[in-house]
């Protein structure tokens, strides 16, 4: 995937929201290369359920 370059600095332990996805924590095996990103936290996805139940077009 791809991330802003502004989280090429990312520190192991550091948190961010990653939009529609959730929240993630950076890894402690995480390298200047290779970045690994933890989710903690997901988001509901109420628009989902609405569509489904038909609530909206």
């Amino acid at each position: 995937a791809y991330v802003e370059p502004t989280l090429a600095g990312a520190q192991p332990g550091e948190r961010f929201q990653f939009e529609r996805l959730g929240y993630f924590v950076v890894d402690p095996d995480s390298t200047d290369k290779r970045l690994v990103f933890n989710r903690t936290v997901t988001l509901k996805d109420t628009w989902a359920k609405l569509q489904k139940a038909g609530k909206v077009e």
